[in-house]
């Protein structure tokens, strides 16, 4: 059973790095690791053999002449080059090492060029959702997710919330994110997907600029402390005001913050990704008004585990002060039911990088959950940006 339906299905903005990691960085090194968060959701042998098999159908997916029609027509920034080179990429299932441990998580890495292994982060994150509820979990239900996405998108639409689906690392299955786009595709105030074989499928806009990862490299390769401002100024100079969406906490906001000068935030909105939301609008907001720039042209896309009461929530918080909208992920594509009535949990996962040219990468976050990497990288960057005692 081929989970992964094209080489696209998967998320815009690993395109858009892989794109910018090939042009800048074509021989770095890397390696990612998983972290399943929900440490109680135990993985099997019935699953290891079906993903082990998954990986090698993913070696079969290529991009198809009306894939690159798509790509050159809805994303003009990607150069021709890029295009060549995605025309001729294969998934390398020899990149990616996974075993089951004795207590039933998964270990798995990821290890290649960063150009090469780029794209699998978000496919192998659907593959393992899918999977666990086939073989692990299989006490849920499928029903009226259709009419659970449209009464989703009228209540956004009633209280003016401009929304995207960021839901492909996390859905349940492929089909629970295709009846989740075709439910939305016509509302009114759904922008895209960031799932870029489905915007092809339902033409609407794909949706995405850059993640953690991107920022994390550039820490390693360009300098940590200033790696925000690095990433900024080389996005810019190859989109050209494209894809301006910046990423506000992969060292926390407040380093964020120190690299974003009057120049870049001309250029840039932003992306809330962890921490209070409405506290960060408020600082958001000062920050821009610090540059005097006025915060209602700007826009500040909220994207940090949303469901659409919270939406509606930073939505009046926002209103009359700044911009906002939302890429809503889990709670669009894994919302489902047990038999009994009570909510399924969806998996708690992440797969990050974690060294780039043998440098170990971390992710602060403004959770302190979210932080993720090398204990002593962590200790580095925690004094780099906050003058945190390496002691402690």
């Amino acid at each position: 059973m081929q989970i992964i339906q094209s080489i696209i299905d998967n998320d815009l903005y690993k395109i858009t790095m892989q794109n910018l990691v090939l042009h800048l960085y074509p021989d770095a090194e890397v390696d990612y690791k998983f972290n399943n968060r929900n440490k109680s959701m135990k993985f099997n042998k019935e699953f290891l053999d079906a993903f082990s098999y998954a990986l090698v159908l993913m070696e079969e997916l290529s991009l198809s002449p009306r894939e690159e029609v798509f790509l050159r027509e809805k994303c003009p920034y990607l150069p021709e080059s890029y295009l060549h080179y995605l025309r001729n990429y294969r998934f390398n299932a020899n990149e990616v090492r996974c075993n089951l441990t004795p207590d039933g998580d998964l270990d798995i890495t990821i290890r290649g060029k960063w150009h090469s292994t780029i794209l699998w982060e978000v496919p192998l994150m659907a593959i393992i959702s899918e999977l666990y509820f086939i073989h692990c979990d299989k006490d849920w239900i499928l029903d009226n997710q259709l009419e659970l996405a449209r009464g989703k998108a009228s209540i956004l639409f009633n209280n003016n919330c401009i929304f995207a689906d960021f839901g492909t690392r996390r859905r349940r299955s492929y089909v629970s994110q295709e009846t989740v786009v075709y439910a939305l595709k016509d509302a009114p105030t759904f922008v895209g997907t960031s799932n870029v074989h489905l915007a092809k499928q339902f033409n609407v806009k794909p949706i995405g600029t850059m993640a953690h990862e991107f920022i994390m490299g550039v820490s390693a390769l360009e300098g940590l402390r200033n790696a925000n401002r690095f990433s900024l100024e080389i996005w810019n100079k190859f989109y050209k005001g494209n894809l301006a969406v910046a990423l506000t906490d992969t060292f926390g906001t407040d380093a964020f913050f120190k690299d974003f000068n009057l120049e870049l935030a001309r250029i840039y909105d932003v992306r809330h990704d962890s921490g209070e939301p409405c506290e960060f609008a408020d600082k958001v907001i000062k920050k821009y008004k610090s540059l005097g720039l006025d915060p209602t042209t700007k826009n500040i896309v909220f994207s940090d585990g949303l469901d659409v009461k919270e939406a509606v929530r930073i939505a009046k918080h926002c209103e009359g002060k700044i911009k906002c909208s939302f890429g809503i992920g889990t709670h669009l594509t894994n919302d489902y039911m047990k038999a009994d009535g009570s909510k399924s949990k969806a998996l708690n996962m992440v797969i990050k990088l974690h060294s780039v040219n043998g440098i170990p990468v971390v992710k602060i976050s403004d959770s302190a959950t979210k932080a993720i990497g090398d204990k002593n990288a962590l200790r580095v960057a925690m004094w780099t940006f906050f003058n945190h005692p390496l002691d402690v």
